[in-house]
């Protein structure tokens, strides 16, 4: 059985700790340093309650680490061993989920977390990890020359439906999240696009009767108050309730959305400079759902614009890598880890200006969390081993000169392992599932 080949040469010997993919480490550091600035201006209201200036911004600076040490550790684990992620972590969630629905914390008025040892979990952080390699895994496994096995569209809704239903009631934005992710790998994955689209059919059915029949249910029905929750939402978002945005009183069930436009708003170009931010006082989470509004307010569009970049170019490198990867296991991981980060980094984004309606998803490594900054950095960490143990090694030969040909044959500026072909899409067709 084939397995992963790790990089060789000279450059290999160099590297030291931080292996992989140079530029994602550079975007990594970056968004940490975004994030502590930004926590540490941010956390206003925390510290009132606490009567500590430091004490957030350092509990914050200790899960960086933590996550910063599972990066590095994760990263230097072989990609066969990423098998083990959803055989332990899709049963495991999926129990903590169900435990979560009777007996979890309310908080901010949704029952998503469990105290578990002592500490604060997020069941649903550990389905979408749990859900995404495992996916990852089943297209990989399924891959063939002229498509993919008959059987991967079944196995892939047998994992990532009973995830979705078991997260959606008192999380609607996780679930929508990563089912759009697990959409979208389906179709990296090449699956049919008429099971797709049936898919998509079916979804938008359970969608609009969950919305046509919530709002006439009678009350005290066990999750109803959070669905209703989500209709009052997208009526106030997309004006149903009959009242122009200009025109709205600020009250509780919109404060927070008004106080973020009130800080885009107050950004313009240049921004109010770290540290000078106003609606960060008025705003309760703006050190989490609304932090990207505080990181406009201070750092002005630019800055914004330069966050969301950062994203985007983890996307485009993560492209980059999976494109070298020597099979479909690494480049489906690659591919899903870094999608669930940018699309969850998008939708908090566009909350936060305005674009989308209420959804409490955090910036991936930049709001303050535990469990969703620890898991955002296992995310990184398997996209580091997988440029680091996944990708077909490339040396580039740079002639002082021009190069010579013989017999009419230009010299190739690219080598590769012995025996391989440069044919990396006709490699990744004869995956192993490791």
């Amino acid at each position: 059985m084939d397995t992963e080949r790790p990089p060789v040469g000279e450059e290999e010997k160099k590297e030291g700790l931080l292996k992989g993919d140079k530029y994602i480490w550079g975007i990594y550091f970056i968004l940490c340093f975004i994030s502590i600035i930004e926590i540490y201006s941010a956390t206003s209201t925390l510290t009132f309650k606490e009567q500590d200036y430091f004490a957030p911004t350092i509990r914050h600076c200790i899960f960086l680490l933590l996550g910063t040490t599972l990066v590095v550790a994760i990263h230097n684990i072989p990609i066969k061993y990423f098998k083990l992620i959803p055989i332990f972590l899709i049963p495991v969630s999926g129990l903590l989920l169900v435990y979560t629905m009777f007996f979890g914390k309310t908080i901010n008025g949704a029952q998503r977390v469990i105290q578990l040892f002592g500490f604060t979990v997020q069941p649903s952080e550990l389905a979408k990890l749990g859900v995404i390699t495992a996916v990852a895994f089943i297209l990989a496994r399924s891959q063939r020359p002229d498509g993919v096995s008959k059987d991967a569209f079944k196995n892939i809704l047998w994992v990532v439906t009973p995830a979705c239903l078991l997260i959606l009631p008192e999380n609607f934005s996780t679930a929508f999240l990563l089912g759009v992710v697990c959409f979208c790998m389906m179709i990296i994955g090449r699956i049919e696009w008429k099971k797709i689209a049936l898919l998509v059919g079916i979804a938008i059915v359970f969608l609009s009767i969950i919305f046509l029949v919530i709002p006439r249910m009678p009350e005290g029905i066990p999750g109803m108050d959070r669905a209703q929750t989500w209709i009052n939402r997208m009526a106030h978002f997309t004006g149903e309730d009959g009242v122009p945005a200009y025109e709205e009183p600020t009250v509780d069930e919109n404060y927070q959305v008004h106080h973020a436009r009130m800080a885009v708003a107050n950004g313009g170009v240049f921004g109010l400079f770290p540290g000078n931010s106003i609606e960060r006082d008025f705003l309760p989470q703006a050190f989490s759902d609304f932090i990207y509004a505080i990181i406009i307010e201070e750092m002005g569009y630019i800055g914004g614009i330069v966050v969301m970049l950062l994203y985007l170019w983890l996307l485009v490198r993560a492209g980059i890598i999976a494109k070298r990867c020597t099979r479909a296991s690494p480049a489906f991981l690659i591919m899903g880890c870094t999608l669930i980060i940018v699309f969850q980094a998008i939708m908090h984004m566009a909350v936060s200006v305005g674009l989308m309606p209420v959804t409490g998803q955090p910036l991936p490594l930049i709001s303050r969390g535990g469990t969703s900054t620890l898991i955002t950095c296992v995310y990184f960490g398997i996209i580091l081993s997988v440029s680091h143990y996944g990708v077909m090694p490339v040396t580039e030969t740079k002639e002082a000169e021009e190069p010579e040909e013989a017999e009419g044959q230009k010299i190739e500026e690219n080598t590769y392992y012995e025996g391989e072909t440069p044919a990396a899409e006709d490699i990744r067709t004869r995956d192993v599932f490791y």
